[in-house]
């Protein structure tokens, strides 16, 4: 067992570097660069980039790996299922989340009011949020189910909490849907969370379309 350690961690390193940005999509892994980078051999880094790339967060250029990019029809088929899940998570979190647990999303909201004008902080930030919101929820499948959603989520080469006027009105959102939680309207938390959800993709349709 405890040579399975080192092929874990290989996977978690790379995994964790594309979900915060330092390897976006369309960035080239070399086998060496990520051995040297992290300190790992070449053998489970090979493993974690075959794995990675069964999973469609790679692919091939070539004789070459790159992180995966989301074309348009992807990225709202992403936003379907996350919406829904997400929703759902929303509401059990609201039937099932403790006093504490809810007192940690409040006190998220208000802390998080400090990194409106850090896009990338706030973006660590929210994917914090929404991560205690599916933990809030006690249901181990769907907190799994969320983890790959928020996997192919990194290979957005942007956040939508870079567009202007955007973080300030998804930290209300993300009010509003802790308010819901903690009234325990299962419900309104889920209305409220898929709201966000929907008015984040607008936000990005808009980017990619190029207007305002």
């Amino acid at each position: 067992m405890a040579g399975k350690a080192p092929h874990r961690d290989a996977y978690d390193l790379i995994l964790n570097a594309i979900d915060e940005g330092t390897y976006r999509p369309g960035a080239r892994l070399v086998e060496s660069e990520l051995a040297d980078r992290f300190g790992v051999s070449r053998t489970p880094i090979r493993e974690a980039l075959q794995r990675l790339e069964t999973q469609g967060l790679l692919s091939r250029d070539g004789r070459s790996l790159i992180v995966a990019s989301l074309d348009h029809n992807q990225m709202a088929q992403l936003y379907v299922v996350r919406t829904e899940l997400e929703g759902l998570a929303a509401r059990l979190a609201a039937q099932h989340a403790a006093a504490e647990e809810i007192k940690v999303l409040q006190d998220m909201v208000e802390t998080d009011r400090a990194l409106i004008d850090d896009p990338a902080a706030l973006s660590r930030a929210n994917r914090r949020f929404h991560k205690q919101i599916h933990l809030a929820s006690h249901n181990q499948y769907l907190v799994q189910q969320l983890d790959l959603v928020h996997r192919s989520m990194a290979l957005m080469a942007t956040t939508s909490l870079a567009a202007e006027g955007r973080s300030p009105v998804a930290l209300e959102e993300h009010s509003a849907i802790v308010e819901a939680i903690a009234r325990r309207d299962g419900e309104a938390a889920a209305a409220a969370l898929k709201h966000h959800l929907s008015t984040a993709f607008e936000v990005r349709l808009k980017e990619e379309a190029g207007t305002d």
